[in-house]
């Protein structure tokens, strides 16, 4: 049995949110949301649990600080110790001050670059992926609301949407 579902369009940001809360109301379901640029509080209208993303950043910047520890004392203490102006080169904690650019930037680069990564991995967009944007207008400015349709019915749901302020409503047999 093939699945039904309803692609209502909008044309205004706010407009969607409006829509949002009121088929969540309604107790429809809505399965994507297809937008051309991050909409403000949609997530909170969705329902949507918060993201973790901030805590893996900051698991990421502690490898990249650990990681700048690590490299700095056994190159530059243990390793091959210089005597670079005048700074002693037998103790980690004394050469402390001038190692914290560097300490702050490696930080900064494990954090963003494993994002980067972590995003891409969990939004499951791998290189040479085709695109499963169901409608080319939202990348430009239209807001796609995607609503499972199976077990409604679909002329009541059609009508409502329309009340929604949807410019456009298409069925589509998946």
């Amino acid at each position: 049995m093939a699945s039904k579902v309803i692609h209502a369009i909008y044309n205004d940001d706010d407009l969607l949110l409006q829509a949002v809360k009121q088929v969540r109301e309604a107790r429809y379901h809505i399965g994507e949301i297809y937008t051309p640029f991050p909409v403000h509080g949609l997530d909170k209208v969705m329902g949507l649990a918060p993201t973790r993303l901030a805590i893996t950043s900051f698991l990421y910047g502690v490898v990249g600080l650990t990681v700048a520890v690590v490299m700095m004392n056994g190159l530059m203490i243990q390793d091959w110790p210089q005597d670079i102006g005048g700074k002693p080169s037998f103790s980690f904690l004394q050469n402390m001050p001038a190692f914290v650019p560097i300490m702050f930037e490696l930080t900064v680069f494990f954090a963003a670059h494993l994002m980067v990564i972590t995003f891409y991995m969990r939004s499951k967009i791998w290189p040479f992926k085709k695109a499963e944007n169901p409608d080319v207008r939202t990348t430009d400015d239209m807001f796609l609301m995607e609503i499972d349709a199976a077990g409604h019915d679909v002329d009541g749901l059609t009508k409502f949407l329309y009340d929604t302020g949807a410019s456009e409503i298409k069925l589509i047999e998946k």
